[in-house]
């Protein structure tokens, strides 16, 4: 099975952690809180001793004051759930000859399974959404590296096809993703389906992110001469000459971005944008490394 994460990349993973906003903003200590009890960092309460328990969480001090054993109990920090939502619909497909044999798909697995490996390494739980036309392709959350193998088959096995599912066929969407749950989208960004998504789980108060992967042909547009332009998905056609269009066409696509991010950003999703030919982990370090998240906040 092929290397999902080039080594240089691995490596640089290693400045980055996955952060909750909504956790952060609640808690106020460390990466994402819970309120369950246990042992864990923060003084909660005491509570009597129960067989089980660890002789180390005994406060030996109140045992001599009462005779009687008590458990320190602390607010602990909880696993994060991260879903990773990839857009497998016919558009993914789309790559350029900036780099050949390397599509936005290709870009999203590879995405996926950096944001995986972070949330393997903090000990955070992980799942997969495929988003295809014929229906979601579902991994639950769970962590360790069984999961982390099973994500990757999963996504090996992914092929961009179609278009966005309909509307009833994202259901699981919706019963699935939990209150605090974190949420990465992966994808070109432009379906009106696919933003009508992000928006409803904004709205549902579930943390959103989004990637947009966009092609080193679309930044640029370099076509000279006559050329056909197809919709992987609708299958319309557009011929015309490359060099008449471009400055059209390079207006109305920053145009289209800049009204999309104001979309988002009024949802308060956070976002980044990778183009084929740049470093893989460069929208992953706008999103998790801290002063350069700014950038997609």
């Amino acid at each position: 099975m092929r290397e999902l994460i080039p080594p240089a990349v691995r490596a640089r993973l290693r400045g980055l952690s996955l952060v909750s906003r909504r956790a952060v903003g609640a808690h106020g200590l460390g990466q994402h809180r819970s309120r369950s009890r246990g042992a864990g960092l923060e003084f909660a309460q005491y509570r009597a001793y129960e067989p089980g328990d660890e002789p180390r969480q005994i406060d030996w001090k109140l045992y001599a004051r009462s005779d009687r054993f008590f458990v320190r109990e602390a607010e602990r920090e909880s696993p994060l759930a991260l879903w990773l939502l990839v857009d497998a619909s016919a558009s993914m497909g789309q790559g350029d000859a900036a780099r050949p044999n390397w599509s936005r798909l290709d870009a999203a697995k590879a995405l996926a399974a950096c944001a995986a490996e972070l949330a393997l390494r903090q000990g955070d739980r992980f799942g997969l959404i495929a988003l295809q036309e014929d229906g979601l392709r579902l991994i639950a959350p769970a962590t360790g590296t069984r999961q982390r193998d099973r994500l990757w088959l999963e996504l090996h096995a992914l092929r961009a096809q179609g278009r966005w599912p309909a509307p009833q066929r994202l259901r699981p969407l919706w019963e699935r993703i939990g209150a605090g749950d974190l949420v990465l989208m992966l994808g070109d960004g432009f379906d009106e389906a696919a933003l009508e998504v992000a928006e409803r789980l904004a709205a549902a108060r579930r943390e959103v992110l989004s990637i947009r992967i966009l092609t080193a042909e679309e930044r640029d547009f370099p076509y000279r001469g006559g050329h056909r332009f197809r919709d992987p998905e609708t299958g319309e056609e557009l011929l015309g000459d490359g060099a008449a269009l471009r400055e059209e066409f390079l207006r109305r696509f920053a145009a289209a971005r800049q009204a999309i991010d104001a979309r988002l950003q009024a949802c308060g999703i956070r976002r980044a944008e990778y183009v084929l030919d740049q470093e893989l982990d460069l929208p992953l370090r706008r999103l998790f490394g801290g002063r350069d998240a700014a950038e997609g906040a």
